[in-house]
């Protein structure tokens, strides 16, 4: 073997990245570029942020001491508003649940259908609330029916989705049980869809009982009564000490609502439920229909072995608790719908109006502006993409403080989990008040209100994503003597990676639409012109801003579906 020349090593090369990979690496940077362009063109850097601080503490200063109304005027305020919110998210609740059946690829009846129940989705998910209720003021007349009747539509779109995701995750295995002993399509939801995914739709409707409590105060700038409408009342005549103090009120019913919707699912749902509610999966597993057991997972009375031809008596256990919870939530609802002032008479009168009214949005025109919405929906388009970018680099350090496998200690955790549930108490549209009081009118109000509000929304995401993750590669890599930073960011990061741009890219959505509606209140962008053309019965210009918002969102949206099964 003496001739035989030296074996050549083979170099560790990494594998080529693919097409797919490299589309989304650009698509990311593009969307990354694009967040940091817009931050640049608006002028938002760290002279900015100091000088808005400055004027915040000013504006502060000249709103104390807050001027509280009676407290029997507060309690009324609070009802109507609780009122109309419960009562449009249960709303919401019986409405998509028959669409996300429909929608999921697994339960629907045909592609057609499936099509149809996603476009519904996507639509009611689009329009923003504030020209639903316009229409269905002008259907209906003012009063709770149609700001419940618009905040329901509009719940739709959230909800629906995150139903139709839950619904396809499912072991199909029990339903596939219990259909193949005759069950009807209803029979086979109920006994084999709806105990899988009921731990998700409780946390659902839940989490978006607190998101309507935050649009209320927007619909209070066009007549939906309660709170909203009081500080819009005030704002209107420069009343600050007012209008914030009711703005405090609302801070606290929405820290109030978050403690009991947390509450709520800890007692209605099991240990394991609990963990992994809001999430799309099957919290308990299956039970497979055997000799022993029926298609719904139970035991079959057996013959008692002491005295043959007799069975075991069974013996019915009452959950006190749930039906109490029951008996309390059926009377809250009651209460609620009056105090919404619900009317069957009024929906029936309004019904012969809502063609004639649809038909004035028909068809959509520009007015003779094109040029100045384009404009202003690029505007909008920059304070979103500006916000969330603003939003995750806060959100970031809060979110990996707050995680409890990464916090220094369970004293940091426990107070970054409390900053963010604060954060998220302050609706962006009292944020985007303050802001546009302090720093004047335009684009720049408008990206730190959406800023500092994606921080509550995005810090809890992020921790919650930083605390699921497995750490086995965190804990090989400290031991092998990296940093905690090091461990951070080769391998915690690295896995969270997919799921964050999925939480980025979401909250980007949600903050197109916000940023829309923020300009009712002089933030810049689209929603000026959207307000205007309402307030002077331009309904085709109306249309016309609903279908450019509705391509933005589009895009988005398509962005984001494609990234999450590229990254996943």
């Amino acid at each position: 073997m003496s001739g035989a020349g030296p074996i050549p090593s083979r170099r560790a090369t990494l594998p080529r990245p693919s097409p797919t990979g490299l589309g989304s690496a650009v698509a990311l940077l593009a969307v990354l570029g694009a967040a940091t362009a817009s931050l640049i063109h608006l002028r938002i850097n760290v002279a900015t942020l100091v000088d808005s601080a400055g004027l915040c503490a000013d504006f502060v200063r000249r709103m104390l001491p807050l001027d509280f109304p009676p407290v029997a005027e507060i309690l009324t305020l609070t009802g109507q508003t609780l009122s109309i919110v419960v009562c449009a998210t249960l709303l919401s609740a019986v409405l998509s649940l028959p669409v996300a059946v429909l929608a999921a690829t697994n339960t629907t009846l045909n592609t057609t259908t499936r099509m149809v129940a996603r476009a519904v989705i996507v639509l009611a998910r689009a329009l923003p609330d504030l020209v639903l209720v316009i229409v269905a003021f002008r259907v209906f007349g003012l009063g709770g029916i149609g700001a419940v009747l618009a905040m329901a539509i509009h719940s739709v779109g959230m909800i629906g989705k995150l139903f139709t995701d839950a619904v396809e995750d499912i072991d199909d295995g029990v339903r596939t049980a219990v259909r193949v002993t005759g069950a009807s399509r209803t029979q086979q939801f109920v006994a084999g869809v709806l105990p899988q995914v009921l731990p998700s739709f409780v946390a659902t409707v839940l989490h978006r009982l607190d998101i309507n409590l935050r649009i209320s105060v927007v619909l209070g700038f066009v007549g939906v009564a309660g709170l909203g409408a009081e500080i819009a009342h005030a704002i209107q005549r420069l009343d600050y000490p007012r209008g914030m103090a009711l703005a405090l009120v609302v801070f606290v019913l929405c820290v109030v609502m978050e403690v009991v919707s947390g509450s709520v699912r800890r007692v209605l749902l099991p240990p394991r439920a609990r963990r992994f509610a809001g999430r799309g999966r099957s919290t308990q597993a299956p039970v497979a229909p055997t000799a022993a057991t029926l298609p719904d997972g139970s035991a079959p009375l057996k013959a008692d072995a002491a005295r043959p031809g007799r069975r075991k008596r069974e013996t019915l256990r009452v959950n006190w608790r749930g039906t109490a919870l029951t008996v309390v939530a059926a009377v809250l609802v009651l209460a609620c719908a009056r105090g919404a002032d619900l009317s069957l008479q009024q929906i029936l009168d309004g019904r012969h109006h809502l063609l004639p009214v649809l038909d004035q949005f028909l068809p959509p025109s520009s007015g003779g502006i094109m040029g100045d919405l384009l404009d202003a929906l690029w505007t909008t388009t920059q304070i979103a993409l500006g916000g969330t970018l603003l939003g995750f680099a806060l959100a970031l350090p809060c979110g990996v403080l707050a995680a409890r496998n990464l916090a220094p200690s369970p004293t940091v955790a426990f107070l970054s989990r409390g900053l963010i549930l604060a954060i998220r108490g302050v609706p962006e549209l009292i944020l985007a008040i303050v802001f546009v009081i302090a720093t004047g009118l335009g684009p720049v109000a408008g990206t730190l209100a959406l800023g500092l509000g994606s921080v509550g929304f995005l810090g809890k995401l992020v921790a919650d994503t930083l605390e699921e993750l497995d750490p086995g590669p965190r804990t090989a890599l400290l031991a092998l003597g990296a940093t905690p930073v090091q461990a951070f960011f080769a391998a915690t990061l690295r896995q969270a990676l997919p799921a964050l741009v999925a939480h980025v890219l979401h909250q980007l959505d949600v903050n197109v639409r916000s940023a829309t509606l923020l300009g009712i209140v002089g933030a810049g962008g689209i929603g000026y012109y959207l307000i205007n053309a309402s307030r002077v019965q331009e309904f085709g210009v109306v249309a016309t801003i609903i279908l450019m918002v509705l391509g933005v969102v589009l895009t988005i949206e398509g962005l984001a579906v494609w990234l999450r099964r590229v990254l996943s």
